[in-house]
């Protein structure tokens, strides 16, 4: 048994590097790891988080993690030109592992990532034992927005991601794309995204956002219960080689094997791109 799971683990550590060079390191714009307990941007961009209530330092999916309490714990992100202040964004890759404590919440969505506010944006959220992901640019080329989403348990992992791919001045089809656990789960019209200076937060709305069913208005609302972990966002858009190492990790925490042995093998990865 042991020799079987180092072979699998030097053949996922092989398939993840070679994939690993058709992502666009040039448009990394931030990446949380909290892997040192904080909410420190790792991309180099200093899109470094404070955080509020207090969020608890726990073993995550890959290294460290933050578990949120639902009501008040989050992570407040400042602006950014590479993020929401520049612009047109034709490419975005947003993606985040979380596991939330209970899907089942009805009496407020439970935020994971927030970017814009009222008239552009993104968001991707848990609400009534489905995980959304959205997007909307309601002025210049009136894009009302798109929310796709999926079934999902409480305390499982997932990974989720939006996608902006060669978007326009224009509402298109196939330009925004949900997808979780590495596979596809929708392709709707959609379009670019022009700047959006609203607050950027984690675990919780910290400014505004467009959910679903048009709720949203307001300012530190919509509090995640649950651990969240690996939060990136690329001015590319990712395909499915790209979000290949991602879906391995979920596959690996649901077999037998105890999670922490792929947890080193992550590592290792995260190590070797690192030297690239």
């Amino acid at each position: 048994m042991k020799r079987f799971i180092c072979i699998l683990s030097v053949l996922l550590m092989l398939i993840a590097l070679s994939i690993y060079a058709a992502r666009d390191e040039e448009t990394v714009r931030a990446i949380w790891t909290f892997d040192e307990g904080d909410a420190a941007d790792t991309s180099g961009h200093d899109v470094n988080g404070t955080l509020a209530g207090e969020p608890e330092v726990v073993d995550g999916i890959v290294g460290k993690a933050l578990k949120f309490d639902g009501v008040d714990d989050g992570v407040k992100l400042p602006d950014s030109n590479g993020l929401n202040t520049g612009g047109p964004f034709q490419n975005r890759t947003i993606a985040a592992y979380f596991n939330c404590s209970d899907v089942s919440i009805t009496d407020h969505k439970q935020t994971i990532f927030d970017e814009g506010g009222r008239t552009r944006g993104f968001v991707v959220n848990v609400f009534d034992g489905k995980v959304y992901v959205g997007a909307w640019n309601r002025a210049e080329y009136q894009w009302a927005g798109a929310w796709p989403s999926a079934p999902v348990e409480s305390d499982r992992w997932y990974h989720v991601a939006l996608v902006i791919r060669d978007g326009s001045n224009a509402v298109e089809d196939d330009k925004f794309e949900m997808w979780l656990d590495g596979e596809m789960i929708a392709s709707e019209p959609g379009g670019q995204l022009f700047a959006h200076g609203d607050n950027t937060g984690i675990a919780h709305t910290n400014q505004n956002a467009v959910f679903h069913d048009d709720d949203g208005a307001g300012t530190d609302i919509h509090f995640f219960g649950g651990i969240i972990d690996e939060v990136i966002v690329y001015n590319s858009a990712f395909d499915a080689d790209d979000f290949a190492e991602y879906a391995e990790v979920i596959k690996a925490t649901t077999s037998v094997e105890p999670q922490g042995k792929y947890t080193t093998t992550w590592g290792t990865l995260k190590a070797q791109r690192t030297r690239q």
